[in-house]
């Protein structure tokens, strides 16, 4: 069983995690991607803000990454398959809350349908049964700057591509300005604790992305899920939320109106909705080990 006291670490299978909260129910917090590290300082605290509610109540989080050294064809069913060997050998087979951001969602559906007694609830944040051909593109960039060794020029890329209908005078420089001054601060914040499969593991990480299309899983999923996504979602539009909505068994679906992908995930009013989803839903019974 992990320790309940421990801030941060490596599990056995490869896996590093950084704990946040002491409470006395655990919360797997799969993270987006391309980017198989764990950020530190106020990246990190970004990245787990939307859980501030669920931590201040009784929840402790566990940002965990992919394992460290994946093969080449890793898939996301197969990046699924390792979050339930971590859970199956580290929290004795069940973990109360499993939340998925970005890519970690596309894990998340895997993780629902193959492995549904792992875990009491689960939310899925920002996502659909398949990504668009943009954010495909866009990831496989990311991952590619990232790879070279340029988080800097990845994050930068990535800032600037968020914003793509700015047109007024002046613009482009505002804009490239901004995104070179905070893509470096958040390239060395988020990628400045690499390893040694780093290079490999976001370039396997982007071709599950582009591989990925979970719609023939959809409706074997057996558990109540909630699906959180906002209507200004270029990476995964709202047409295809609403699909993935209506082909999963029994699913939740919240539109947060005006949002984009990032401000979706960022948002503290996800952390909210999925408290209350999990009190109002009855927790399964614990499976026996």
């Amino acid at each position: 069983m992990c320790s309940a006291r421990a801030s941060g670490g490596m599990f056995s299978n490869g896996v590093a995690y950084a704990r946040r909260g002491e409470g006395s129910k655990t919360l797997l917090a799969l993270p987006g991607g391309p980017g198989n590290v764990v950020p530190s300082g106020f990246m990190l605290t970004m990245m787990l803000r939307h859980l501030r509610p669920l931590i201040e109540a009784d929840y402790a989080a566990l940002y965990v990454t992919r394992r460290q050294g994946m093969p080449r064809g890793h898939s996301v069913a197969d990046m699924a398959d390792d979050y339930a060997s971590l859970i199956t050998d580290q929290f004795d087979g069940k973990v109360d809350l499993v939340v998925g951001d970005s890519f970690g969602v596309m894990i998340g559906i895997y993780l629902a349908a193959n492995h549904p007694d792992l875990f009491d609830h689960i939310a899925l944040v920002g996502v659909a049964c398949e990504a668009s051909e943009t954010s495909k593109q866009q990831n496989c960039q990311f991952a590619l700057r990232l790879s070279e060794g340029n988080p800097r020029r990845a994050m930068t890329e990535s800032i600037r591509a968020d914003f793509p209908d700015w047109s007024f005078p002046a613009a482009d420089l505002i804009l490239d300005g901004a995104a070179a001054l905070f893509g470096g601060i958040m390239g060395r914040w988020g990628f400045g604790n690499t390893h040694p499969h780093f290079s490999s593991d976001v370039m396997v990480e982007a071709e599950a992305g582009v591989a990925f299309d979970a719609r023939e899983v959809l409706s074997s999923v057996s558990v109540p899920v909630l699906l959180i996504a906002g209507d200004q979602d270029a990476d995964f539009p709202q047409p295809l939320v609403d699909k993935t909505a209506r082909l999963i068994p029994d699913c939740e679906l919240k539109i947060y109106q005006g949002k984009n992908h990032t401000q979706t995930f960022f948002d503290v009013q996800t952390g909210r909705d999925i408290l209350a989803f999990t009190r109002k839903r009855a927790t399964k019974p614990h499976r026996d080990t």
